[in-house]
């Protein structure tokens, strides 16, 4: 039985944006409903970064994601994050597809948090702040577009070329390059830096304001003021992931802020069982620290899509 094998280009190809939004929303729908199995993402710490294996399975698929964080990496001419991830038979555990997962990270991420707008974002919602002008910032643009039409965008980073990127990349949308206290007067604010510190002040935040925390995935980054958060209706996409790696990670540990407090998870909130904003005066928090169920779903689609399509090479793994 041959092994598929999808590169970057190939993914690239397979994919758009609304067709990972469906995905990656029904896998929220499974883990509300019970269906999704995920143990806890496992991080292993090297001189220049680190490494993310992240397992899961979802009715009829398994696999397990193997990505990397390296920030230097951009010096080198290489992306900071890269990943593979190997898609299983979960009946006998025969590997269906070896593919890139780098731009499923990307585009999943972006996807995970246009949802978490979609149910937490006040519904007349028309103006998107991004914080930080990276990879990750065309993805959140791309899935927002999808959800939110129209659209206007402020952008800011500390990077000059890094916005003119960005806003060379998207011409039909106006990306205003502005300040980061303009950036966050924004209906849905998408806050994508590495910072370990806060850079996101309480009192730049406006009642109503829903922010996509993003750029803390790992145990000790921060980017939001922790009274953001006490005042804030918190939602995470994975308590236990959450709690150790993402934005709450750094509050908790320092006694500021306790898990008791978060009003749920997003799969609670799509589901139904947890409601979304009660009224057009709070702030809401999606903190996303990226789960593997998101990159399990993405998967299942593109192997189904890449077969139906044909074409693409394989390999004879095992043998057989």
């Amino acid at each position: 039985m041959p092994t598929l094998l999808l590169d970057r280009n190939a993914v690239k190809n397979l994919m758009t944006m609304g067709d990972v939004i469906k995905a990656v929303e029904e896998a929220f729908r499974l883990c509300g409903e019970g269906k999704g199995r995920m143990p806890a993402k496992v991080y292993l710490s090297v001189e220049h970064g680190d490494f993310r294996a992240m397992p899961a399975a979802l009715p009829g698929c398994a696999g397990v994601k193997w990505v990397n964080v390296h920030p230097e990496n951009r010096s080198r001419g290489l992306p900071s994050v890269m990943a593979v991830l190997i898609y299983s038979d979960p009946e006998t555990g025969y590997p269906l597809a070896i593919m890139d997962a780098t731009e499923i990270t990307a585009y999943r991420t972006g996807a995970a948090a246009g949802i978490a707008s979609k149910y937490l974002a006040r519904p007349d919602s028309h103006t998107m702040g991004v914080i930080g002008a990276g990879y990750q910032a065309y993805t959140q643009i791309l899935a927002h577009a999808e959800l939110f039409n129209p659209i206007s965008i402020s952008a800011f980073d500390v990077s000059q070329a890094a916005l003119d990127a960005l806003m060379r990349s998207f011409p039909q949308f106006q990306i205003k390059a502005c300040s980061i206290q303009e950036a966050l007067a924004s209906d849905i604010v998408c806050t994508l830096t590495p910072s370990r510190n806060p850079i996101v002040k309480k009192e730049w935040i406006s009642p109503g304001t829903h922010i996509n925390a993003v750029g803390a995935d790992a145990p000790g980054k921060q980017e939001l003021d922790p009274a953001i958060l006490k005042a804030a209706i918190v939602v995470v996409d994975d308590m236990k992931q959450a709690s150790g790696s993402g934005e709450i990670n750094v509050p908790i540990q320092k006694g500021i802020y306790s898990t008791g407090e978060i009003y749920g998870t997003l799969a609670e909130v799509v589901v139904g069982k947890k409601k979304g904003r009660a009224n057009n005066r709070d702030i809401t928090v999606f903190d996303s620290t990226g789960i593997a169920v998101e990159d399990m779903a993405v998967a299942k689609f593109l192997f189904e899509k890449a077969q139906q399509k044909g074409g693409y090479p394989s390999v004879d793994l095992m043998g057989t």
